[in-house]
C-alpha cells in the first residue's frame, strides 16, 4: 500500500555479507556534506557559468558600442575643427589680397587657387550664390561692402568618415560576441540538460539492481523506513527474505551468464504473482526481500508461500532448470519496532528456514534469538577477557601407538567465564575472528604453548593449531621465530597445525609459508584431514609433515565395513610421502587396536587423557618417571 513494485530489467552485484542488514549509509572520508561543507552542484555551476556569458556578452557589446560613440563624437569635433581652421584662413587670404582680385559677381582664378592651398581646402570654387548645403561656403566681401559671391568647397569629414568605415568593423564585432555568447548559451543548455538526465540516470541506478531492475537493498530498507513510519495502528507491516537454493550449481552448469538470466527470470516471476502492495527488491546476489504493509485480513505467509512456489516453477536456460527457495519473515509490531531489528530477526528467521531446507518457511520466534544473544555476550565480553587474562591453555597427551608412550602435547584454548562457566572454542573462536582478536589471541596462545613446554623434557613436542587467519598472515613467520628466541627451547619441538581450507585460497603462497617456517626447524601438520577438500594432489605439492585424521573415521569403526579400509588407505598414502600419521578421537581400547593395526604412528583421543592444565601434565611426566606408569587409566580426567 506504500509502495508499488519495480519493473524488472539488467547488473550483476556480488554476494552480500550478512551485516547489510543493519548498515546504514554513512559518509565516506571525503564526504564534505558531512562535515558541513557543501560544494555547488554540476547544473548549479552550469547556470553560473550561462549567467556570466551572459553578462561578458552585455558588457562587451555595450563596451564597443560606448568605444564606438566616443570615438564619432571625438571624430566630429576633430572635423568641425578643421573647418573652423579653413573659414579662418580662407576669410584671412580674401580679405588680403581682396582688392586686386575682387570684382562685383567675379574673382581672380589665381585668389581662388591661392585661397585653396593656403586653405588646405578641396573642390574650391566661387559662385554668385550659396552652394548646396552638402558643401560648405565662405561669402566674398568686396570692397565697397557688399557681397561679391561666395566660395564653396567640400566639407571636411576625414576622420567621421573613418569611423564610418569602422563602424562595419564594430557591427561584425559585435555580431561575433553576440553569436559566441548565443552558442556558448546553447552548448550550456544541451549540457545542463544532459548533465539533468544523467543525475536522473544515476539517482534511479542508486535505487535500482542493474540485473533485475528491482529496488536494491537499499532502496528496499528506504521502502521499509517508510512503511513502518507510515504503519496505523491496526496494520501489520511484514518484511520477508528469500533466498534461492542451488544457486552455485546452477553458476557450475549454466556459467555466470546462465545464472544471472535466471535470476532475471525469477525477478520477472516476482513481479508476475505478488500483489501491487508488496515492495519486492533484490538485497543479495540470491536473496530477495519483501515488504508488505496491510491489516490482519491479509496472510502474509499465505503470500510468501505463493511466492516460494511460483519460484519453484520451470525456467528454460538453454535448458529446463529447476530451483527452489526457502523465506524466513518477521512482522512489526509483534517481533520488533524498528527497522534494524526487524531486519535483523527476519535474517534469523532465514537461517533456521536454510537448515530446514528446501520449501521452507520460518517466522521469527524468540528461541531463534538465543544464539545471536550469545554472540552478543561474547563480543562484549570477550576482549575483556583477553585484556584480564582469562583464557588459558589446557593439554592433551599424543601417545605413541607402539608402547603408549607420550610423545607430545596438543594445546586447547579455552575460556572460563566468572559467570556463565566453560565457553568452548567453537563458540567464541568464530566470533574472534570477526571482530580482528586473532592475532593478539594467536600470539598469547603460541607464547603461553612454548613457555610451559619449557618445563617439560626435550623429546616432549608441543602441537599448536593455526587459524586460517594466522597463517594467510606473512607475519606469521616472523611472530613464530620470535616466540621460539623467546622461549629458547628447540624449533623440533613446535608442530603447527592447518587446516585443509588454508591451502586452497592461495596455494603459491602457502607453499612458501610452509617452506619459511620450515627454515625455523618447525613442523607442520595437517590437521582434520578427510574433513575438507582431501585433495590428494595437495599432499604432494605442499611441504607437509605429519598428518592429522578426522576423528569422524575413527567414530566409524566398527559400525561402517568401509571406516578401517579409509584409515588404511590414508595411512599408506601417509607412509608413501614420507609422513607420520596422528590419528584424534580414539575412545575405546578397540579402536586402539584397530588404529595400531592399521599402522597408525600416533593416537590422541579421551581413551588415553581428557584436556587438562599444564600442572596435570606435570604430574604425568612425574607419575611416569617414578612409577613407570604412563598415562592414566581409560578415560580417567586431568584435574589441575
Amino acid at each position: 500500500m506504500h509502495e508499488v513494485k519495480s519493473v524488472a530489467a539488467g547488473s550483476n552485484p556480488g554476494r552480500r555479507s550478512l551485516a547489510w542488514l543493519f548498515r546504514r549509509r554513512t559518509p565516506s572520508p571525503v564526504d564534505l556534506t558531512a562535515t558541513g561543507i557543501h560544494l555547488p552542484t554540476p547544473g548549479k555551476w552550469i547556470l553560473v557559468a550561462s549567467r556570466l556569458i551572459i553578462v561578458l556578452a552585455i558588457l562587451a557589446v555595450a563596451g564597443t558600442l560606448a568605444s564606438a560613440a566616443i570615438g564619432y563624437r571625438l571624430a566630429r569635433e576633430y572635423d568641425d575643427r578643421i573647418s573652423s581652421q579653413q573659414h579662418i584662413a580662407l576669410r584671412s587670404t580674401i580679405a588680403e589680397f581682396q582688392s586686386p582680385f575682387v570684382r562685383t559677381g567675379a574673382i581672380d582664378p589665381r585668389l581662388i587657387e591661392m585661397a585653396r592651398r593656403i586653405g588646405g581646402v578641396k573642390n574650391l570654387k566661387f559662385d554668385a550664390a550659396p552652394a548646396a548645403l552638402d558643401r560648405e561656403f565662405q561669402p566674398v566681401i568686396e570692397a565697397g561692402g557688399r557681397i561679391a559671391g561666395f566660395l564653396s568647397w567640400e566639407k571636411p569629414h576625414p576622420m567621421a568618415q573613418m569611423m564610418g568605415r569602422l563602424a562595419s568593423v564594430f557591427a561584425v564585432l559585435a555580431a561575433i560576441l553576440f553569436g559566441f555568447a548565443a552558442l556558448s548559451l546553447w552548448q550550456l543548455k544541451r549540457a545542463r540538460q544532459a548533465l539533468a538526465q544523467r543525475e536522473a540516470e544515476v539517482a534511479r541506478a542508486a535505487d535500482e539492481d542493474k540485473l533485475t531492475g528491482l529496488p536494491n537493498h537499499a532502496k528496499i530498507l528506504e521502502m521499509l523506513d517508510l512503511a513502518l513510519a507510515e504503519r496505523t495502528d491496526d496494520e501489520t507491516t511484514t518484511f520477508a527474505l528469500i533466498e534461492l537454493d542451488g544457486m552455485d550449481d546452477v553458476a557450475a552448469h549454466q556459467g555466470v551468464l546462465g545464472s544471472d538470466e535466471l535470476i532475471s527470470a525469477v525477478a520477472r516471476r516476482l513481479n508476475e504473482v505478488l500483489p501491487s502492495q508488496v515492495s519486492c527488491g533484490r538485497v543479495a546476489s540470491d536473496e530477495f526481500g519483501l515488504t508488505l504493509t496491510a491489516g490482519s485480513h491479509v496472510d502474509a505467509e499465505a503470500i510468501i508461500r505463493k511466492t516460494i512456489d511460483a519460484i519453484a516453477r520451470p525456467y528454460w536456460v538453454d535448458s529446463v532448470v529447476r530451483l527452489s527457495a526457502h523465506a524466513g519473515f518477521a512482522q512489526a509490531p509483534a517481533h520488533a519496532a524498528t527497522r534494524g531489528e526487524l531486519t535483523r530477526r527476519a535474517d534469523l528467521a532465514l537461517r533456521a528456514a536454510a537448515k530446514r531446507g528446501p520449501g521452507a518457511i520460518v517466522a521469527f520466534d524468540l528461541s531463534i534469538d538465543t544464539i545471536s544473544t550469545d554472540q552478543k555476550f561474547i563480543r562484549r565480553e570477550l576482549p575483556r577477557a583477553v585484556s584480564a587474562n582469562e583464557l588459558e591453555l589446557h593439554y592433551q597427551p599424543i601417545v605413541s601407538s607402539q608402547g603408549g608412550r607420550m610423545v607430545g602435547v596438543e594445546a586447547l584454548l579455552r575460556w572460563t567465564h566468572v559467570t556463565r562457566g566453560p565457553i568452548p572454542p567453537t563458540t567464541f573462536i568464530p566470533v574472534a575472528e570477526q571482530m580482528g582478536l586473532m592475532d593478539t589471541i594467536g600470539a598469547f596462545v603460541l607464547r603461553r604453548a612454548l613457555q610451559e613446554a619449557k618445563r617439560w623434557p626435550d623429546d616432549i613436542y608441543v602441537a599448536v593449531n593455526l587459524s586460517p587467519l594466522q597463517v594467510r598472515d606473512r607475519t606469521i613467520v616472523d611472530l613464530v621465530r620470535s616466540e621460539l628466541a623467546e622461549s629458547a627451547i628447540m624449533p623440533s619441538r613446535l608442530v603447527l597445525e592447518i587446516t585443509e581450507g588454508v591451502l586452497i585460497d592461495n596455494p603459491a603462497e602457502m607453499v612458501r609459508r610452509i617452506k619459511d617456517l620450515h627454515a625455523l626447524g618447525v613442523r607442520v601438520a595437517l590437521d582434520d584431514f578427510g574433513s575438507g577438500y582431501s585433495n590428494l594432489g595437495y599432499l604432494q605439492r605442499f611441504p607437509l609433515d605429519k598428518l592429522k585424521i578426522d576423528k569422524s573415521f575413527v567414530a566409524a569403526l566398527g559400525r561402517s565395513a568401509n571406516g578401517g579400509v579409509i584409515i588404511q588407505a590414508i595411512v599408506a598414502l601417509g607412509r608413501a610421502l614420507g609422513l607420520s600419521v596422528l590419528v584424534e578421537g580414539v575412545e575405546t581400547e578397540h579402536q586402539r587396536v584397530l588404529l595400531r593395526l592399521a599402522g597408525c604412528d600416533e593416537m590422541q583421543g579421551f581413551l588415553f587423557a581428557k584436556p587438562a592444565p599444564a600442572s596435570a601434565i606435570d604430574r604425568i611426566l612425574a607419575q611416569a618417571k617414578h612409577s613407570g606408569k604412563v598415562l592414566p587409566a581409560s578415560g580417567e580426567a586431568l584435574t589441575g
